[in-house]
């Protein structure tokens, strides 16, 4: 009997395939089995978004409701393909390396030695199996449809947990692969920063063929942690990413994140920010390029909810050919979060006369004694700048990629550590060069 058949409410149409599609997993422990259940009851309830959705109106899902990709079996082929494009990728350093093929953690293209006493660095299976107690806070999160998905179907993901006091000096990569069958891969995983500790971490993400990938991140920083966690996206052409970020900070805890998104079909990034801590202080950054008809949409979401907090946003765009993309940004303080200091900006480029950008910062204020401020614009190319690198003999369309890269640059140099801002800065060049700008 399949899900589906056993509850007590009408199913949403878009939902069925998943519920088919579930099945207990022997070798989990019974406690992930009624919470997968109980997430699945939930995504059968709200189905997928639509555009009537706020948080959603910029975004078409109609192709994947309906032919839906349903979760993916283990494929033993998979890791031929996905090592040249390990290679491909030119990681920086030799430090610990996580990969995750098709959603599952592969130990033959990963490297873990090396790790300090107090780092605990693996799978989402392993910790599942050794460390179920900080794992558990994981599935927590069923409220959205996305997510309550994601919490069903998991295959895997990694669990980052540092303790007290430790200090990673070099920079730790998890890289998601995806060989590509018409399927979805769901992963799940948990960054844990013990009081005073520093980490950085890169995520990239990258593929071939046609899938939908599913990710959620959960981060917790303890008081005075410091977490740096920058995200590159470079899917398939045909893939749609789908990522989401759930973090709490400490007292005096610092966030920074940036997510610089470069490939893929469809990209949505959104990042729910909790500031439950005195003190603390949360940077968020971005940069996307989309052309031909690609589509891209980052969601911010920063909540005060105490005192003395901070948050920076610089958020920055590219759109060519019939290409869409959107930021929609929101601050909220909270009522007794006096002297909040908080700034978002949302600035794009668009690059011919049939690209769209839509840009929405908010703030949501209940404070009195607050410093807070949002700005957004949308444009072309500065025509004085462009004519003045040509007269310097310098072709036109160098002159444009070379704006365009300058525009681009500010939110990847906010990156304190040098070998993941130079890395990143060596694919957006990348990426720009194929741009037709």
């Amino acid at each position: 009997m399949t899900m589906s058949a056993v509850l007590d409410f009408p199913v949403k149409p878009e939902a069925r395939p998943y519920l088919d599609a579930f099945d207990k997993i022997a070798s989990e422990p019974e406690w992930l089995t009624r919470e997968r259940q109980r997430a699945l009851t939930r995504f059968a309830e709200l189905g997928f978004p639509t555009r009537k959705s706020e948080s959603w109106r910029y975004l078409d899902l109609q192709p994947l409701q309906q032919k839906p990709l349903l979760p993916a079996e283990p494929n033993a082929g998979a890791q031929d393909s996905t090592r040249a494009q390990l290679a491909a990728l030119q990681l920086p350093g030799s430090g610990p390396r996580l990969v995750l093929v098709d959603g599952r953690f592969s130990p033959e293209l990963s490297r873990l030695g090396d790790l300090p006493n107090g780092v605990w660095f693996s799978s989402t299976q392993n910790a599942i199996a050794e460390r179920d107690g900080l794992f558990r806070e994981l599935t927590d999160d069923a409220a959205h449809p996305f997510a309550a998905l994601n919490t069903a179907f998991f295959s895997d993901g990694f669990v980052l947990d540092i303790g007290a006091g430790v200090t990673l000096a070099q920079p730790l990569e998890i890289v998601h692969l995806a060989s590509g069958h018409d399927a979805s891969y769901h992963t799940r995983s948990l960054i844990h920063a013990g009081e005073r500790s520093r980490a950085t971490v890169l995520e990239t993400y990258a593929g071939e063929g046609h899938y939908w990938r599913n990710d959620v991140v959960a981060v917790r920083l303890d008081t005075g942690a410091e977490l740096t966690r920058a995200v590159l996206v470079e899917e398939a052409v045909q893939a749609l990413h789908l990522a989401e970020l759930d973090a709490k900070l400490g007292a005096d805890a610092r966030f920074s994140g940036l997510a610089l998104l470069l490939g893929g079909a469809t990209l949505r990034h959104e990042a729910n920010i909790n500031i439950a801590g005195e003190g603390a202080q949360c940077r968020l950054d971005g940069a996307f390029v989309v052309d031909r008809a690609e589509e891209v949409n980052i969601v911010t979401n920063v909540d005060h909810r105490v005192p003395h907090g901070e948050t920076r946003e610089l958020f920055k765009g590219v759109a060519a050919d019939r290409a869409h993309g959107a930021f929609q940004g929101k601050i909220i303080v909270r009522e007794h979060a006096q002297k909040v200091d908080a700034h978002q900006l949302s600035r794009n480029l668009i690059l011919g006369g049939r690209a769209v950008i839509d840009t929405k910062p908010e703030l949501e204020i209940y404070a009195d004694d607050v410093k807070c401020s949002h700005g957004a614009s949308v444009g072309e190319l500065d025509e004085t700048a462009l004519f003045y690198l040509r007269s310097r003999g310098i072709p036109d369309a160098e002159a444009r990629h070379m704006l365009v890269e300058g525009f681009l640059r500010d939110p990847v140099e906010e990156i304190a550590d040098p070998r993941v801002r130079d890395y990143l800065l060596r694919r957006l060049t990348r990426r720009l060069e194929g741009l037709e700008a």
